[in-house]
């Protein structure tokens, strides 16, 4: 396409294009790890992926758009270093995963790193969390709180899930991620990075708030997120340096884990900035 053309001047690809085609297959896993490729679908999640150098893990092949969203979205599209091919609606329908279309979709390479890369002050650990919604807001809010990366166990959901990935709103392309190691392989490994490993877990033995005033959310740390319907593993959580529950003022049986999550990066983040401006 030239960058003066209009969307309605624009000859449309359908579902039969042959780049088309061969793009729709990264619907499927197996497909995925073949090509080491995945879909980024919206909006969001392309303006990120288009922000990222030509040479980096992430960074777009091609982007499909439906005339209807070039138009929409002309300011980042128009300085696009990749091809933007207009795709008909039915096209655009066998790209994306969702009921409705947002009319945009990146072809994107792989970007997770390996685990030994893994440091810094704050890391998520995603262990055998299988909702690929739940997965992507917790790898949104790990990113939001300045966590310095975010692990997938082998348990856990393909962050490259179409779901996943909408559901992490471009956050995706941001911390390092790392993608199907075992959970405990993971904690040994953040550990002796230095971390602490606190366990999310409705029944555990530590408050929350009491670990917040005693200092002790400052330390660097790892927390482990567990399944949505059966927690942490018990000698998963038996590895970690505390099992902390967060507390409960109201009547509420408990948090979902989306907001669990929220909850202790959020408290983590803000013990160790405290203390970095001391």
């Amino acid at each position: 396409m030239t960058r003066s053309s209009r969307p309605e001047d624009l000859p449309l690809a359908s579902g039969r294009t042959p780049r088309v085609a061969a793009s729709r297959q990264l619907t499927r896993r197996s497909r995925r790890d073949a090509s080491r490729q995945f879909l980024a679908e919206g909006p969001q999640a392309v303006r990120e992926a288009l922000a990222l150098p030509a040479t980096s893990p992430g960074a777009p092949s091609v982007v499909f758009s439906t005339p209807a969203a070039l138009a929409r979205y002309a300011g980042f599209l128009s300085e696009s270093p990749v091809p933007v091919i207009a795709v008909d609606d039915a096209g655009m329908a066998g790209l994306s995963e969702t009921v409705t279309p947002q009319g945009l979709v990146a072809v994107c390479s792989f970007l997770d790193v390996p685990l030994s890369s893994i440091g810094g002050s704050l890391v998520a650990v995603l262990a055998e969390i299988q909702d690929p919604g739940n997965a992507g807001t917790v790898l949104r809010t790990a990113d939001a709180a300045g966590a310095s990366g975010v692990v997938f166990t082998d348990g856990s959901v393909d962050p490259y899930n179409g779901k996943c990935v909408r559901s992490s709103a471009g956050s995706l392309f941001h911390p390092p991620v790392v993608r199907g190691v075992p959970a405990a392989e993971a904690v040994a490994s953040l550990q002796a990075s230095g971390l602490q490993i606190l366990a999310a877990d409705g029944y555990g033995d530590s408050d929350l708030d009491d670990l917040a005033d005693a200092g002790e959310l400052s330390r660097p740390t790892a927390w482990l997120f567990g399944n949505e319907a059966r927690g942490l593993p018990s000698e998963l959580a038996a590895l970690a340096d505390r099992r902390v529950r967060i507390p409960i003022h109201g009547r509420a049986e408990s948090l979902n884990l989306a907001a669990a999550a929220a909850v202790c990066l959020y408290a983590s983040a803000r013990a160790q900035r405290r203390l970095s401006s001391e």
